[in-house]
């Protein structure tokens, strides 16, 4: 029989075909998915989140007066974090002196039995500060004193030549209803090379120590554009007396992790917060801080703005000292 060869070349050249397309589809590479890895801030807040530190938690029962403390000292291990020289003139009986900046390293060293931390300072508001700082660290149940050394003894008073009137009658102090909260703000930027939750925060902790992070009223009712300004009272007091203009009214428990509270804060501008006396503000000021934001605490609250409108949360003079050590 004759061989037909173009029959014989089709066939080859199909088969060649049907082996090189076989070959083609073996070698094609698998398409994986990108990995997304977690940031900083992610990592940070689920740790913080998955450990208690939330802002509601962390600013739970933090502040307790010098009523309290006073006959008690022997309960507590009392950090003033004020200068040298001021502690030396007075303070409350036992209580070490250590830098604000070494508070952390200063209660791991020397309270050797555990005992709750209190923190004095000036006012109340750097101490808030510190115990933000300590409670990230382990010590729950550090507490600030109340006004500070201020409302300790007389002769450490910084508190009655911080109070102001300014913004009765100013104009950007408003009566205006809230409004609305902010929402899907892109997370702030923390840069380290750490990928560790206890790591990360643990860094963040230096960075409130780095320095006290307030501002004072007048700069800010003077441009209150130029910031976010949160008011951390209750509705019914922003209605009794108004507030900085533009301001948010931020609810406590309304900044936390769990519940995306966060969405509301942009990165991109200084956070702003203020409560009656600067002590609160604090707080949560340091909390925000260690997330990453840029936050200052207004100094002296409501007491540096609207001192004469107060009808409560007011600061008051002391008549007579609490027993001191020199």
């Amino acid at each position: 029989m004759k061989l037909d060869w173009r029959l014989v070349l089709v066939m080859v050249l199909s088969l060649g075909l049907m082996v090189g397309c076989e070959k083609d589809d073996d070698d094609d590479p698998i398409v994986e998915p990108p990995v997304v890895e977690a940031t900083a801030f992610e990592i940070l807040t689920e740790y913080m989140a998955d450990n208690g530190m939330d802002a509601d938690a962390v600013i739970a029962d933090w502040i307790t007066t010098a009523a309290n403390i006073s006959g008690n000292e022997a309960n507590y291990f009392i950090l003033d974090i004020r200068s040298a020289d001021k502690y030396a003139e007075g303070h409350i009986p036992g209580a070490v002196n250590s830098a604000y900046a070494d508070v952390v390293t200063t209660v791991e060293a020397q309270n050797t039995s555990d005992l709750p931390v209190l923190v004095a300072c000036y006012s109340g508001q750097s101490a808030a500060h510190a115990v933000v700082a300590l409670r990230l660290s382990g010590y729950t149940d550090a507490k600030t004193l109340k006004w500070g050394m201020s409302g300790w003894a007389m002769q450490f008073d910084s508190w009655s030549g911080a109070i102001s009137s300014h913004a009765v009658g100013h104009a950007n102090w408003s009566t205006d209803a809230p409004p609305a909260l902010l929402s899907d703000n892109d997370d702030p930027v923390i840069t380290t090379d750490l990928t560790d939750g206890a790591a990360i925060l643990a860094e963040r902790v230096d960075a409130i120590l780095a320095g006290f992070k307030g501002i004072a009223s007048v700069d800010v009712i003077a441009a209150p554009e130029s910031y976010q300004v949160n008011n951390y009272w209750a509705l019914t007091d922003w209605e009794h007396y108004g507030h900085i203009a533009g301001a948010y009214q931020v609810a406590p428990g309304t900044l936390t992790i769990a519940n995306d509270g966060l969405d509301i804060l942009d990165p991109e501008m200084t956070i702003v917060t203020y409560c009656w006396t600067g002590q609160t503000s604090s707080m949560m000021t340091a909390w925000l801080t260690a997330l990453g934001y840029e936050a200052k605490s207004l100094k002296n609250g409501a007491n540096s703005m609207i001192y004469s409108e107060l009808e409560s949360h007011k600061w008051s003079a002391l008549t007579a000292d609490y027993p001191m050590e020199q």
